[in-house]
């Protein structure tokens, strides 16, 4: 069974944020590199666009967390717990965070992607045109890289999927070249 398919009877076809019944859709985590059903979640259209940022965030959409973030599924538990840091200046998620509980990887994971920064303290990945990189974006070298440590030359025109981002410096990301997970300066890669 697929992880789609794995999700879809996990969540009886719903989203698992909202309890939306139509347009659901697969959404891995990021910064996971691969999908699976413990970094997965199923998402409506409306979660999803909000997630992703490509619609104005909807406060009052996302009271449905005060329910979902009591699932029993970590992925699920994760956003719920990245969407309430999102609107944390709205007053009511913050006392949603003050109840919520994550284990200790759960948490590292949570914070991976920076939503309980500042925006005056988040690091900024950008490409070599001063595009904003995120978690799972997909780039392209832009020359060729000589990998420290090894013989290997990323050349350029390579493209890495599923990049992750250093969170310690923004100058930095990781992605897979030929099966090997190396790090990349942010000004040889391209946004795709």
């Amino acid at each position: 069974m697929s992880v789609l398919q794995t999700l879809q009877e996990r969540s009886k076809n719903t989203c698992e944020l909202c309890t939306a019944t139509k347009g659901s859709s697969q959404y891995t985590i990021p910064p996971s590199l691969n999908e699976n059903i413990d970094n997965s979640l199923l998402v409506c259209k409306t979660c999803l666009d909000q997630i992703e940022g490509n619609t104005e965030m909807d406060a009052n959409h996302w009271r449905c967390l005060n329910d979902s973030m009591w699932s029993e599924h970590v992925a699920v538990q994760i956003m719920a717990w990245r969407m309430l840091q999102r609107l944390r200046n709205e007053g009511w998620p913050k006392d949603l965070l003050d109840m919520m509980y994550l284990d200790d990887k759960a948490l590292a994971l949570a914070r991976a992607t920076g939503e309980h920064e500042d925006e005056a303290n988040k690091i900024i990945h950008r490409d070599v045109n001063g595009i904003i990189l995120q978690a799972g974006d997909s780039v392209v070298l832009v020359k060729d890289l000589k990998v420290k440590g090894s013989s290997m030359v990323a050349k350029q025109g390579t493209a890495v999927r599923n990049i992750r981002l250093d969170h310690e410096n923004a100058e930095y990301i990781e992605g897979k070249v030929d099966n090997q997970q190396i790090v990349i300066i942010t000004k040889y890669v391209k946004k795709l």
